[in-house]
């Protein structure tokens, strides 16, 4: 759908969820924001664009906002139906953006040795099947203007969730597009009902994201697999989003004050998940990524120690 002249939302699905990409037009130039997963394209975007009168040979850039396969998966796709089209990325994740087996063990492998988590294998099997990456033209820091024509589009660093997320400003219509850079207080499913935690990983950075997104007060902010936030809503979810972080934060000092030894990551979370969120067990061990952003800010506090001798490493307060 058209949200404000020359921009688009374009909303695919995952499974029970839906990936939401952006277009920006202008009589210039062209902007897309994410290509969802391989059959994203085919299945939602080509023929949205053709429904728009939009020949995608038109595509001036393509701005993938992280890594995440859901997000960069139909790169290659969109590739061959756009080869004027120049394929950018954020620089800290341009590797994982341009191999999937860089992808899967780099960013969702990340806990399997240090603390014995990482995803079943039937869902690394459904992101080999759901993705095809193709390389990157050019690496993007935040900062980089885009001119469309009619109005200026400016790229930002909003890392947390990743180290390289973008997010774009679209001044002229107020709207700020952070895909997967704020996530609230639960990633939900397509009808709304909470699926997995909030999966920030860098916790001072994202806490400096959600802090520029109120400097720049949009009226319009519009994720990947959330629903449109407008007017009063945007403040709504920002101040929901920087709250979730200090809930974990009190809930995890609580747990680490009175346990008798260290716990592990997937022992903190076992003993927590219940105060953190509404999911199932199996949902809730993505708690690691919030829950060890948190812990590592701690640790750099001199609140926590961290003990990576044993088998698992381990998580004691500072007493």
């Amino acid at each position: 759908m058209q949200l404000r002249p020359g921009l688009h939302r374009i909303q695919a699905p995952l499974g029970e969820r839906f990936i939401a990409m952006y277009l920006f037009t202008g009589p210039a130039a062209s902007l897309l924001f994410d290509t969802g997963v391989d059959e994203s394209v085919e299945g939602t975007l080509l023929p949205y664009l053709k429904g728009i009168g939009f020949d995608p040979s038109q595509l001036t850039w393509v701005v993938s906002s992280h890594c995440d396969f859901d997000h960069t998966g139909g790169n290659a796709a969109l590739a061959a139906h756009a080869p004027n089209a120049q394929f950018l990325a954020g620089g800290p994740d341009v590797a994982m953006t341009e191999d999937v087996e860089t992808l899967i063990a780099g960013r969702y492998g990340e806990f399997a040795d240090a603390d014995g988590f990482d995803d079943p294998p039937e869902t690394t099997a459904q992101v080999r099947a759901s993705t095809r990456l193709r390389p990157v033209d050019r690496a993007v820091i935040g900062g980089e203007e885009f001119d469309l024509g009619d109005r200026t589009v400016r790229i930002l660093a909003a890392p947390g969730h990743s180290p390289g997320h973008l997010a774009v400003w679209d001044e002229t219509n107020r709207a700020l597009v952070i895909s997967d850079a704020i996530l609230g207080e639960t990633v939900p499913f397509a009808d709304g009902a909470p699926a997995f935690p909030p999966t920030y990983r860098d916790t001072d950075p994202y806490l400096a994201t959600i802090a520029l997104a109120r400097e720049l007060a949009p009226e319009l902010l519009l994720t990947a697999h959330y629903p449109l936030y407008e007017g009063d809503r945007v403040t709504g979810f920002l101040d929901e989003s920087a709250a979730y972080v200090e809930l974990i934060d009190t809930v995890v000092e609580a747990e680490l004050r009175t346990a008798a030894a260290p716990l592990t990551t997937l022992e903190l979370i076992a003993r927590t998940h219940t105060r953190l969120g509404p999911w199932g067990e199996d949902a809730a061990q993505y708690l690691i990524f919030p829950v060890t952003g948190n812990l590592e800010r701690m640790v750099a506090r001199g609140r926590v120690t961290m003990d990576v001798t044993g088998p698992r490493r381990t998580w004691e307060w500072n007493r």
